[in-house]
């Protein structure tokens, strides 16, 4: 090696090690503050679409409140069955007396801080510091410090109480230090500890406990603990953590250990992001944390909601379930693979993973399911963490499940399969897409192949991509397992699925992959994110490949405001507003196209597109919350907010270099 060789790579050393030393420093929690807006309203127990705090897969979430009648306290609990609902404006309201005189605390000067996995708030008023902070300690429970700093020169005797008021359609009922509360619509309770005896008054919906008179001097500081902790359900068991203040201060200790811990994984494999980018995976960090929800009632394993924030979204979803376990997989593997199995769970005799499950089983939706993207999570898992052990634990479900696709969505076995559903209804088929209402299945039919299978008279692209992929991705799965013989046969079975891929679907006059009628033959020349998937599942040739980078670079197709829509912009039926899959921009699609073009040596395309979304989206780069999805035009937010696959996408978007 030459001298001038050395230098440049010892110049190489000792930048990534600066670099690596600069990252270090400013990887905790506290560097993070506020990436998102917490303050609420809360004028209807069901209007949930604000952002929440929640942690470790509890079943409640807290916020801060706007209404300075409520200081004192945060704003909540809401809580998260079936339909996520507040039950109470503030459960625990400091209350101070002195001298015969209730201080105002709305009158206080107020900072709220919301750090990952705490949030926190000061007042200051009549020469006293009141802080509080809110963590969760477990799954089903979270316990609010409250401080109070003396900072007159002169000792003071002061009345300490909490109060608070509960809505309509609760009952209350406790005693010593504990307060019980009932919901009427639901088997849940919501139950408010207090760290040592109090006096508890309370009547149907609200109540008061009151700590009576405590003397401090200047300087000095006096402290309270409550626990406050919703069971899902009366069988609900938990590890109760102790009411009391050393047991915060240890909590607190091992919450920042936690979510410094998730920052620096993350942050570990992306060294090189910019502030605004470090914010903003944070934020899908936190979104992702947020949406947890732990095992409970009929959800065996821990999984995530689509979105707290939307009432429809409270359940697991399948393929939603795989894009979060990719993402969790950088952060948080053991959650990850329990979002996997939670699916799992469910898989029926004939190999189908239900559309999505909930906490009573009765609810799941048996009517379709969703694009295979499981093997693909799983490698993910795998490529994290090497735990080879748990691909031999779930190896031969993925199998039966892709094995599920050739027996009950080919109706014309010919080895490319059809979306469809169990129940003969095409908008259930159009689910089983994820893409719900698609343009390319406004005029699809179907037919019956057994007595619970009916497909699309229409082999779809995507769907035949995914399965490909999901051939490669097994055949990896089965190399790690030591499982020769299925090795050679997904090879195999990959091959020959390419290769129809490339010349059942691609029609080189308009140059892009489309859908086919099995009937007519003919191609449904509908554009839209379908045709670029075979180019992220490395299907298409070069040339093939080529001709869909043209498309997706074509301002007046794909290369939008925010590009990469879901509908061709130039479509007559291009409508992101009422569209939902009709022409927003949705964060796994974009994904699959930013990464399907840089597969294909197109990485400054690749750069150009994920700028163009992380610069024009509404609220990516500030407090704001992740949407569902985004307007391509106006770069406005649309649907649910805080919504988990949005978050997922954009970690995945921020650790690969395009």
């Amino acid at each position: 090696m030459s001298l001038r060789s050395v230098i440049c790579f010892l110049q190489g050393i000792l930048l990534l090690s600066i670099c690596n030393l600069v990252n270090a420093q400013v990887i905790s929690r506290q560097d993070f503050p506020n990436v998102l807006d917490l303050a609420v309203t809360i004028s209807s127990t069901v209007q949930i679409a604000s952002t929440v705090f929640s942690d470790m897969g509890a079943w409640h979430a807290f916020a801060f409140s706007k209404d300075s009648s409520y200081y004192g306290g945060f704003a909540g609990p809401l809580v998260m069955e079936m339909q996520g609902q507040w039950i109470s404006n503030s459960a625990a309201i400091l209350t101070i007396t002195e001298n015969g005189t209730t201080l105002d605390l709305s009158q206080s000067k107020l900072t709220q801080r919301y750090l990952p996995g705490l949030i926190e708030q000061e007042l200051e008023i009549d020469e006293l510091s009141i802080k509080q902070q809110l963590i969760f300690v477990n799954n089903r429970q979270s316990m609010q410090k409250t401080v109070l700093t003396n900072l007159s020169p002169f000792e003071r005797t002061i009345e300490i109480a909490f109060t608070g008021k509960f809505f309509d359609g609760t009952h209350l009922s406790g005693a010593d230090n504990k307060l019980m509360v009932q919901l009427s619509n639901t088997v849940g309770s919501f139950n408010l500890l207090f760290d040592s005896h109090v006096d508890l008054q309370f009547d149907t919906t609200s109540y008061q406990a009151s700590y009576g008179e405590r003397s401090f001097s200047a300087d000095q500081q006096i402290a309270f603990v409550q626990s406050h902790i919703y069971l899902v359900s009366p069988q609900d068991e938990y590890s109760s953590v102790p009411t009391d203040i050393s047991q915060f201060d240890q909590s607190l200790e091992e919450n920042e250990i936690r979510w410094d811990g998730y920052i620096r994984a993350f942050f570990g494999k992306s060294p090189y992001l910019s502030g605004s980018y470090k914010r903003l995976a944070v934020k899908a960090i936190i979104t992702l944390i947020t949406n947890w929800r732990s095992a409970a009632k009929d959800l065996l394993h821990d999984g995530l909601f689509p979105s707290v924030s939307y009432q429809g979204f409270y359940g697991f979803w399948s393929w939603d379930s795989w894009k979060q376990a990719a993402a969790l997989s950088m952060f948080h593997p053991e959650l990850a693979k329990n979002n996997i199995l939670s699916m799992f769970d469910y898989m029926d005799e004939h190999g189908m993973i239900a559309d999505c499950i909930y906490a009573d089983q009765d609810e799941n939706n048996w009517r379709d399911t969703k694009p295979p993207l499981s093997a693909w999570a799983v490698l993910e898992l795998y490529r994290h963490t090497g735990d080879s052990a748990f691909i031999k634990e779930i190896y031969p479900k993925l199998v039966r499940y892709h094995t599920w696709w050739y027996q009950h969505r080919d109706h014309n076995q010919n080895g490319l399969c059809e979306y469809g559903s169990t129940d003969g209804t095409p908008i259930a088929a159009a689910w089983e897409s994820g893409m719900d209402n698609a343009v390319r299945f406004d005029a699809s039919k179907l037919i019956q192949i057994n007595e619970t299978a009916w497909s699309f008279e229409q082999e779809s692209v995507d769907l035949n991509a995914y399965l490909y992929a999901e051939k490669k991705h097994l055949q990896q799965l089965a190399e790690i397992a030591g499982y020769e013989q299925d090795k050679k046969a997904w090879k195999k079975e990959a091959k020959q699925l390419e290769k129809a891929l490339r010349h059942h679907f691609f029609d080189p006059k308009r140059g892009y992959f489309y859908d086919k009628n099995t009937k007519t033959g003919k191609w449904i020349q509908i554009e839209g994110p379908e045709g670029w998937i075979p180019l992220w599942t490395m299907a298409a040739t070069k040339k093939q490949a080529k001709a869909v980078r043209k498309m997706m670079m074509d301002p007046q197709k794909f290369n939008t405001h925010i590009p990469l829509p879901t509908l061709a912009a130039d479509h007559t039926e291009f409508n992101p507003i009422k569209g939902y899959w009709r022409g927003p921009v949705w964060l796994d699609q974009f994904y699959f196209g930013i990464k399907g073009l840089s597969n294909y040596g197109y990485h400054a395309d690749a750069d150009l597109l994920k700028h163009k979304l992380f610069e024009h989206a509404e609220g990516l780069l500030n407090n704001s919350p992740l949407y569902e999805n985004y307007h391509p035009i106006k770069g406005t937010g649309l649907n649910a907010k805080n919504f988990s696959w949005s978050a997922a996408h954009i970690l995945m978007l921020l650790q690969s270099d395009f």
